[in-house]
């Protein structure tokens, strides 16, 4: 048997209270997430969450801290997720980028509109990346070794 998890970065934004999500279509169906996608070959974990971040909200952002490390079992298909979440400063927007095709909009949420929508979260690390966050969670980016 050949088991791959899937490996993916998220950040958490956050400006005045509000919080960077993007929505998103999801096999027709409108779901709210945080910046996030796939580790790609050839780049670093950092270097990932910037590039997502990037091409799903036209905002750039310096990372400054790891959230956490989050494992999550898909219920429907079994999918195995490893999400590392990333937080740090906002820097430019490009508002006349285009976004990635799946992406609706990217949307500025206070944490109470993003509670009121939870029934649209992609999962249940949504919520759980921003709540450790609003705790204080942090770890130094030192702990990625990079050859």
């Amino acid at each position: 048997m050949n088991w791959s998890p899937h490996i993916t970065v998220a950040v958490v934004l956050e400006r005045e209270q509000h919080f960077l999500l993007v929505e998103e279509r999801i096999n027709k169906q409108l779901v709210l997430n945080q910046p996030a996608g796939h580790w790609e070959q050839g780049e670093s974990l950092l270097e990932a969450s910037i590039r997502e971040t990037l091409e799903e909200t036209a905002w750039q952002y310096q990372p400054s801290h790891l959230v956490g490390v989050y494992q999550w079992i898909h219920p429907e298909n079994n999918e195995t997720y490893l999400r590392f979440c990333f937080c740090g400063e906002l820097l430019e927007h490009d508002p006349g980028r285009s976004l990635d095709k799946e992406i609706e909009q990217a949307v500025w949420l206070d944490y109470e509109q993003l509670k009121a929508r939870q029934q649209q979260h992609r999962s249940p690390l949504v919520l759980k990346c921003i709540d450790d966050y609003l705790r204080g969670q942090r770890f130094d980016l030192s702990v990625f070794q990079n050859d």
